[in-house]
């Protein structure tokens, strides 16, 4: 049963992602087939994408690194303040 469900989701989920004719001749050469509407205008919607695309990755990798390994060891930082009225 779990099986014909994840099955059932990736048909869907490629359906969704499968572009229709119209936009497929919008499209520029890369990403014909991919996505819907119209393909970017100019070079410059490739340098926004990209610069997000880079921001995006940076705090990612930021967020994921805090989260791992914090590197508050001060003993008068605001959560040894929280932790401490916490203990019993």
């Amino acid at each position: 049963m779990k099986r014909y469900i994840i099955l059932l989701l990736m048909v869907i989920l490629k359906l969704d992602v499968m572009a229709c004719e119209a936009c497929k001749k919008q499209q520029p050469a890369s990403f014909g087939g991919i996505t819907h509407g119209a393909g970017p205008d100019s070079n410059w919607d490739y340098l926004i994408v990209l610069v997000m695309v880079v921001f995006t990755l940076y705090v990612l990798v930021a967020t994921i690194k805090c989260f791992i390994k914090p590197g508050e060891k001060n003993e008068e930082h605001i959560k040894r303040m929280i932790l401490n009225d916490l203990k019993p």
